[in-house]
């Protein structure tokens, strides 16, 4: 069930983004802060931040607009417990998002990842979802290792 993310799946979240083992501890510590900012600085944001639930949080995924545009958004986490992985969790995931921010009248979404070879299947994964690759930033993250930006157009998505 994807369902709208609540200050009670904090702690689950955070087990999960550290059991997927991409992240390093300091994001998961800044993972944790922007959800504290997200449920409790008393005023309404714009972000979206979903869970798929199994009886417990498997899965998230966090969007946000592109400030000084008009509807575009970035998907800047999607991630899914190891041992829910390989169930189409993510990309129900995703498809969540997409219809969600379509049917809001939004335009575009962009997702960036690394361009390291163990990534190779993320990029896969959006590639597969249908995002083409509209850019990558040499050496981004530190020496050899590029940021790697998709597109997908939102019209026609719901």
């Amino acid at each position: 069930m994807i369902r709208f993310t609540t200050p009670e799946d904090t702690d689950a979240i955070l087990a999960l983004a550290e059991a997927t083992g991409l992240f390093e501890a300091d994001q998961i510590e800044e993972l944790a802060q922007m959800l504290d900012q997200y449920f409790n600085r008393g005023i309404t944001s714009p972000d979206i931040w979903l869970t798929d639930e199994d009886s417990k949080p498997v899965g998230v995924a966090y969007v946000a607009p592109e400030r000084m545009t008009h509807g575009t958004w970035n998907l800047y986490l999607i991630a899914i417990h190891p041992d829910h992985q390989k169930q189409g969790r993510g990309a129900a995931l995703l498809r969540s998002v997409e219809q969600m921010l379509t049917e809001r009248g939004e335009r575009v979404l962009l997702v960036e990842t690394s361009g390291t070879d163990d990534f190779e299947y993320v990029r896969q994964f959006y590639r597969k979802s249908g995002y083409e690759e509209e850019a990558r930033i040499r050496d981004f993250y530190v020496d050899g290792v590029d940021k790697v930006i998709f597109r997908k157009p939102l019209v026609g998505v719901a």
